[in-house]
């Protein structure tokens, strides 16, 4: 009996500590700022943990969504005011949802057929945009087209194969990602085109390829292939531009697109970049002022299924210039601000709410983020915690000219966490436009930002010029006419001198 008590005890002991073990494991989701679901990257390179920039709100499923069919391989997403349309690739169809609220999202209709075309349906669409004057564009794979509806579904174009004399004429046209303008300019991503984006004219021209990835390559392997034969070259690498992975266009008609980075094999760093800012003729304006390459995570290895480093399959960017980029290989959301800096880093491969399996496109609303899962079939809204209020709000107030109030967001941004780089240089930029230059100076040093900490010192110093103008004055008056007075003294007493002995010799 005495036996059966101490294994009863035993027994409720070990069940108690199984449930704390799993306990923490359900808090690591909820609570995951504080054991690292997002961090961001200091100056010296390493990981810092960071309070949630993001919480999930709310992730919808077919259920939740009320679909008899269920989403199948969901590709392409895009928002135009609070629609949201969802290219449900699997089953053939876009999907326009209604966003009501951030947990209130419902189906507006379903878009499986449209009048006119041949065919008039959908073969795996992968992408969807629509116009300023509410026209449709739909990227349709399997039918080897871009599609172009009015707002009542009714067929008025159709963009297909460019016509290029360097492209292979075996090559079926598969466009994938396209982007529209304010003029209706279409620009796309097609498979198995590398030349950059390829560029519509609203009457469905094509008129060439815009903004092509710069080549990166190996200067060994350069000459080598210069000198090896013609076998040993088609076993080489070419060096030939990256595809891109995704676009989207900016709400002041910059395109930025991503493609995925390659890895130097002997140093393992990464090469090229992962976001390009496009302007109407194609060359990169993004600024990169951070510390680091705007390449998502700095560290990377193999383990789990995942290897190499990010891939950023999307992009979308807020009316605060601030954008996110998805990084489809392990399953991360990094947020950059218009300087190239790292405002927040977050997520992961996973089933919990706020990690993903295979993520395929990224939106925002507002600040919202919305992020679609193709291998789960659901969207996941995400929408920002108290930091993330404030550091917006820091930003935001800084770009409409109220350092004041930018100052007061960084100041409680750094109250919640001290390791945050960017709020120190937020700090600093603020007090600086203050002409509080000093005060900058000392942030800027404090997370070693160069560049800034040489405007501060810049202005403090004409500052302090300026204030001490009269007493620089002084200064070198004095240094000038003190000596000057000193040697017209000597000079004077050593002629009285030199009269007096004059007139002494004369007496005597």
């Amino acid at each position: 009996m005495h036996n059966k008590k101490i294994i009863i005890k035993t027994g409720i002991a070990v069940i108690a500590a199984l449930a704390t073990l799993l306990q923490p494991a359900t808090a690591l989701a909820s609570s995951t700022g504080e054991y690292g679901y997002s961090y961001n990257y200091d100056y010296w390179g390493d990981v810092q943990e960071s309070p949630d920039l993001y919480s999930v709100c709310k992730v919808f499923t077919s259920a939740d969504l009320g679909l008899d069919v269920k989403l199948k391989n969901p590709q392409g997403m895009f928002v135009d005011g609070t629609s949201i349309y969802i290219c449900d690739s699997g089953n053939n169809r876009i999907i326009e949802l209604e966003r009501i609220s951030p947990e209130n999202i419902q189906v507006k209709r379903i878009i499986d057929s449209f009048k006119g075309g041949t065919p008039n349906t959908f073969n795996n669409p992968t992408d969807v945009a629509i116009s300023e004057d509410g026209n449709m564009f739909v990227a349709d794979q399997g039918n080897a087209r871009v599609l172009k509806l009015d707002k009542n579904l009714d067929y008025v174009m159709e963009f297909t194969k460019p016509n290029d004399n360097t492209l292979d004429p075996s090559l079926v046209f598969q466009p994938s990602k396209l982007a529209v303008d304010t003029a209706e300019r279409v620009y796309c991503i097609a498979t198995g085109i590398n030349k950059g984006l390829i560029k519509y004219e609203n009457d469905g021209e094509f008129s060439g390829f815009v903004g092509a990835t710069p080549v990166t390559f190996n200067w060994t392997d350069y000459i080598w292939k210069k000198f090896a034969s013609q076998e040993q070259r088609a076993k080489m690498e070419s060096f030939v531009p990256t595809e891109y992975q995704n676009i989207y266009m900016d709400y002041e008609g910059f395109i930025y697109a991503t493609s995925a980075v390659q890895t130097n094999e002997d140093t393992n760093k990464v090469t090229g970049d992962a976001v390009r800012k496009l302007n109407l003729m194609g060359n990169d304006i993004l600024v990169k002022n951070g510390d680091w390459k705007i390449i998502g995570d700095l560290y990377f290895g193999s383990g789990g299924g995942y290897e190499g480093p990010s891939i950023f399959g999307d992009v979308t960017v807020m009316d605060n210039d601030i954008y996110a980029c998805m990084d489809k290989n392990r399953g991360r959301v990094f947020g950059y601000d218009d300087q190239g800096r790292l405002v927040f880093a977050f997520g992961g491969n996973g089933n919990m709410d706020g990690y993903f399996r295979r993520p395929s496109a990224i939106e925002h609303i507002g600040h919202e983020l919305y992020i679609l899962d193709s291998l789960d079939c659901s969207i996941t809204a995400f929408v920002p915690t108290d930091f993330g209020n404030l550091v917006y709000s820091a930003i935001e107030e800084f770009d409409k000219g109220n350092y004041d109030k930018s100052t007061e967001c960084w100041q409680k941004v750094m109250d919640m966490n001290g390791n945050y780089d960017l709020a120190y240089i937020g700090l600093g930029r603020a007090l600086m436009r203050q002409e509080h230059y000093k005060e900058a100076m000392d942030y800027f040093e404090l997370k070693y930002d160069r560049d800034n900490y040489s405007k501060a010192f810049k202005q403090y110093r004409k500052q302090w010029v300026e204030e001490h103008i009269e007493w620089i004055v002084i200064v070198i008056l004095a240094l000038f006419l003190i000596p000057l007075g000193i040697g017209k003294s000597k000079a004077l007493k050593h002629e009285i001198d030199t009269a007096d002995i004059f007139t002494l010799n004369r007496k005597g």
